[in-house]
């Protein structure tokens, strides 16, 4: 991508970035707030690992919610999208954003991605179930009313079910374009082992099912340096009980699973985890929606 070509818009009110497509990071933007919360805090002088950054979004965000003083080490294996996230980085503060080419999982290896160069957001590690997220994708659009779709898609929100199911189809057909690439991944802890990383004040995922292969990855020795969590899960096989159990296994005792009423009858979790011992406030009132699991 060029940066003659490379589109810019505004976020958060004030920060102009480069992005990919304008509609993606309006999705992406309403999603930020909901990882800061059950607990989970930023402080200033924080080490926050972004795990799936895309262009940077929660990466700036963070950026400017700790104002301007954090160190933030933002990972993306896509490299048309990394190209744009380093460009984000650059353009702020390069040696407090740090970015990364690769993804993160359970070992250092090169992987086929399916990456989809018209919803880059949707890029993933397994290119042979395109068809099956495509469906998840769907079913999320349409339970939330098409409410966290595109503004394109919201004129049909008073359409019947059958004929809203048709169009998003053709809609997501396009969108789901798919390339095949191959992307470099690394773990946790060799991203620890090499920065001399002493203590990971947030770890959050965004990784599109591959959430626990990031967790797996992270060595025993390395847990306790790690004081707060926030993953998005996509349940299947039962991987939102396996991630609370390994969290809870690590000494994360803390833990909320909570699903928005955006995301009613889908797979799609948010799991927030936290020390007991940690600096952070308690949780308070859990809100309509989620489930404790402590």
């Amino acid at each position: 991508m060029s940066s003659t070509s490379t589109p810019e818009t505004v976020v958060f009110n004030e920060m102009q970035i480069f992005c990919m497509q304008k509609f993606e990071v309006d999705i992406l933007e309403k999603e930020i707030p909901e990882y800061i919360k059950n607990g989970i805090e930023l402080y200033e002088n924080d080490t926050v690992f972004d795990v799936g950054a895309n262009i940077g979004l929660f990466t700036l965000w963070v950026y400017q919610q700790c104002n301007k003083n954090v160190k933030v080490f933002a990972f993306e294996p896509a490299p048309a999208t990394f190209e744009v996230l380093q460009r984000n980085a650059q353009r702020f503060d390069p040696k407090k954003l740090k970015v990364f080419p690769c993804g993160l999982s359970r070992e250092s290896k090169t992987v086929k991605f399916a990456y989809h160069p018209r919803f880059t957001a949707m890029s993933h590690a397994y290119p042979n179930n395109v068809k099956e997220l495509q469906n998840e994708v769907k079913e999320t659009f349409i339970s939330s009313g098409l409410k966290i779709g595109p503004w394109f898609l919201r004129w049909i929100s008073w359409l019947p079910r059958v004929i809203q199911s048709f169009i998003v189809d053709k809609l997501l057909e396009k969108s789901f374009q798919m390339e095949q690439i191959t992307c470099q991944m690394r773990t946790v802890s060799d991203i620890i082992k090499d920065h001399d990383i002493q203590q990971i004040d947030l770890l959050k995922l965004d990784v599109e099912k591959s959430e626990l292969d990031v967790l797996l990855g992270i060595e025993d020795s390395d847990w306790g340096k790690i004081k707060q969590v926030v993953a998005e899960v996509h349940d299947f096989d039962g991987r939102v009980e396996k991630i609370v159990a390994l969290l809870k296994t690590q000494g994360l005792s803390e833990i909320v699973v909570e699903q928005q009423l955006l995301f009613k009858g889908t797979k799609l979790f948010l799991v927030y985890a936290r020390r007991q011992n940690s600096q952070q406030k308690s949780f308070g009132v859990i809100p309509d929606g989620v489930t404790q699991m402590c």
